[in-house]
């Protein structure tokens, strides 16, 4: 005699178990602050915090050097928030390098980095962001009068690796990209200030959709590929720092990894030249 049961009880969507007694992501099986997300009916999918890796989110991981993998099939994008940048309203400098994961996708519509919010200045929303749009690299922002941008020439893609140099003093923006020529902007309107109160957002962003975000930086997906050593400083006179609060730390992140290669590992010094990694985390 089988003593199998001759009765199954089909779930409703998001319920799951013997009897659809738990929510998928009721009984979070997600540890350590990871977000829960109902994949199916008998199914979770566990999308981990800064720092940790694993189906459940259980293994910490050390990373020196983050790797994005963009947006999940969910709509979430990879990202890391470091705390609002101080003293950038009058003047700035960023410098990163990146390497890209897959050309053909991590090349069309890419956000790279992004502070700013909606609903401030008079003509729009102060912001500043950084991405890759059909193979070029776009850098904008606003200062409440009227958006500012550079459009790089397109990459060489036979590079491993990409350097950026970019800043701000005033009105006046330049961007500089690996060996091209150093491109110039003056941003429209009168107001002179970037006054951003947001997170500082690396490779992605915590919102769900774009829509969200000011007007300008709407690249609808999020870095693909390894971003090094992002640095910023707020006056000529002092030095590069990576962002964060200490040093180098985000304050949370989204589906982020540790990149396999390293950027020495990528670069080839000329005549003689000996590369040195100086590691964008303390």
């Amino acid at each position: 005699v089988s003593d199998e049961e001759n009765w199954y009880c089909e779930c409703p969507k998001l319920y799951t178990g013997k009897l659809c007694q738990f929510a998928t992501c009721e009984e979070n099986p997600c540890g350590n602050g990871a977000t829960c997300f109902p994949k199916s009916r008998r199914d979770a999918v566990c999308l981990c915090p800064y720092g940790r890796s694993g189906i459940i989110c259980s293994e910490a991981i050390n990373i020196t050097q983050p790797s994005f993998s963009g947006i999940d099939v969910f709509g979430y994008t990879s990202f890391l928030a470091y705390s609002t940048i101080p003293n950038i309203t009058f003047y700035y400098e960023f410098r990163l390098k990146f390497q890209l994961a897959n050309h053909h996708s991590a090349l069309q519509d890419n956000l790279i980095f992004f502070t700013g919010q909606k609903g401030q200045g008079l003509n729009g929303d102060d912001f500043l962001e950084l991405g890759l749009r059909n193979g070029r690299v776009v850098y904008s922002y606003n200062l409440g009068s009227g958006t500012a941008t550079i459009i790089s020439k397109a990459l060489d893609l036979t590079l491993n690796v990409h350097v950026i140099h970019l800043g701000r003093n005033l009105q006046k923006g330049w961007l500089k990209v690996d060996d091209q020529k150093n491109r110039t902007v003056t941003s429209p309107g009168r107001l002179v200030g970037l006054n951003v109160f947001s997170q500082f957002y690396l490779g992605g962003y915590r919102e769900y959709t774009p829509e969200l975000l000011p007007k300008g930086p709407r690249f609808k997906n999020s870095f693909q590929g390894c971003i090094f050593e992002a640095q910023v400083r707020t006056s000529l006179n002092q030095g590069f720092k990576s962002p964060g609060t200490p040093e180098g730390h985000p304050n949370s992140g989204r589906s982020v990894g540790q990149c396999k290669d390293s950027p020495c590992s990528l670069i080839k010094c000329r005549n003689g030249g000996k590369c040195i990694e100086t590691g964008s985390t303390v």
